[in-house]
């Protein structure tokens, strides 16, 4: 497009103004001296501003649902400080796995077996390394999805988080919003809202991580959006998907839901690197994708 300076960006507005009215007429002129800073500014915000770019494409983005709110000052302070004093220990333990602080992250969680792991991905091999498995101190309810405000149930399925689902300030010392419900969810008409990944030892819907893991956890996930992922996947599964453990669940009434988000399973299994995750029909699909910073439509 050769926009280049600020003359360019006017230049270029203007002509789309003058498309505008030679394609409606006479009256957009009365409207010209509006949409040409209109235009040449929002093309500046989403081209330029990456905070506002980010945020433009969580907007998009379907296993992302935004319930965050504005952040507060002391939380700022609070997840600051929380990565001071992680950060020294991560370091080394990072570099001896050949991973780096602020690289891409994908987390799974496993019901059952109460653990969440987290992986951060190579810089050379593009693969996505298994760095620290966290037990899960807390989770409510039973095998199977929630599917309704208040059962209680921590969610099943492929999920993401970017910098509006951060809450340094929560009640629960850090936390972040899985993004549940995601557009997989609201094709069956699937209820609630505010379902985090937190500090503490107690939980209704959530994993409760304690206050003490939930440092590194978050400093981690925090520190990779600061490096231009606008996200990073969260997969939850009701246990570790192997043949034989989901030939013992052949009679449950959630089998060929859990069938469903097996694919994806194996998929992270064979390939090493999460698979985008789409929704069609009421059912996941999966495709190859790059890194967890990869968009999902």
């Amino acid at each position: 497009m050769g926009v280049k300076n600020i003359c360019d960006f006017f230049s270029f507005a203007d002509q789309i103004a003058e498309d505008r009215i030679q394609s409606y007429g006479f009256c957009m002129k009365l409207h010209r001296w509006m949409i040409v800073p209109a235009i040449a500014l929002g093309y500046l915000a989403i081209r330029y501003h990456k905070s506002i770019r980010n945020m433009f494409v969580e907007s998009l983005h379907p296993l992302i649902t935004s319930q965050g709110g504005r952040t507060s000052a002391a939380g700022v302070e609070r997840s600051k400080a929380a990565a001071e004093r992680v950060k020294p220990q991560l370091l080394p333990d990072l570099a001896a796995k050949g991973l780096h602080w602020g690289d891409p992250v994908f987390l799974r969680a496993f019901k059952e077996e109460k653990q969440l792991e987290l992986y951060v991905r190579h810089r050379e091999t593009k693969l996505f390394i298994l760095f620290r498995t966290y037990p899960i101190a807390a989770l409510s309810g039973d095998l199977g999805p929630k599917c309704r405000e208040g059962d209680g149930q921590v969610p099943e399925g492929f999920y993401a988080a970017g910098k509006t689902s951060l809450k340094p300030d929560s009640r629960f010392h850090l936390a972040f919003n899985i993004g549940y419900p995601n557009a997989y969810d609201r094709a069956h008409q699937r209820t609630g809202s505010f379902i985090m990944i937190h500090g503490s030892d107690v939980s209704v819907g959530c994993l409760a991580m304690t206050d003490e893991k939930i440092e590194e956890i978050y400093s981690l996930c925090d520190a990779s959006l600061k490096n231009d992922p606008s996200f990073f996947q969260i997969h939850l599964f009701p246990f570790r998907m192997t043949s034989e453990r989901m030939e013992r669940e052949s009679a449950s009434p959630h089998h060929a839901f859990w069938q469903n988000l097996r694919e994806g399973y194996q998929w992270f299994e064979t390939q090493g690197v999460p698979p985008e995750a789409e929704v069609a029909n009421q059912r996941y699909h999966f495709r190859s994708g790059e890194s967890s910073s990869t968009e999902t439509r």
